[in-house]
């Protein structure tokens, strides 16, 4: 599995424990496990391979990561999404750009132009281009303002 696919995959699962509020490890377990997993492969391309050990640990890393900072992501998100109310942009979307924002801020080998660019494939993929546009911006003002925070 390619860690675009276990990014994927990770969007999936920070989306589904959205509306459940399970433990984000419960959530990964269960959706991880072998039957289940094997199962939704019919369904989506990215569910042919299961993740290896390393992109394991990335999915368990991230969705844990984001459920447990979901407030202090939406608040990022709040930040640069002018006239928007983050409560008003649609769950895929948020969930992408928590993502996005968790792995700039938190995950050392994920530079943010690679987090920004995989959000908005992953979001036109589901949601489509209008929606991957809006991202894009979002993401992008939010990039710059961490490059400004740096200078």
């Amino acid at each position: 599995m390619t860690r675009g696919n276990a990014r994927e995959l990770a969007v999936h699962l920070i989306y589904s424990q959205s509306f459940t509020e399970e433990e984000p490890d419960l959530v990964v377990a269960t959706r991880l496990e072998r039957e289940y997993y094997k199962n939704l492969s019919a369904e989506n391309d990215v569910y042919e391979d299961h993740p290896d050990p390393t992109q394991r640990a990335y999915i368990d890393s991230v969705v844990s990561g984001v459920a447990n900072r979901r407030d202090d992501l939406n608040a990022e998100i709040q930040k640069f999404s002018i006239g928007w109310d983050v409560s008003r942009i649609s769950r895929l979307a948020r969930t992408v750009m928590q993502l996005a924002i968790f792995e700039t801020l938190y995950v050392d080998d994920v530079p943010a132009g690679v987090a920004i660019s995989e959000a908005v494939r992953i979001v036109k993929k589901y949601d489509g281009d209008d929606t991957g546009a809006f991202v894009n911006g979002i993401l992008g003002s939010f990039a710059r303002s961490l490059h400004s925070e740096k200078a």
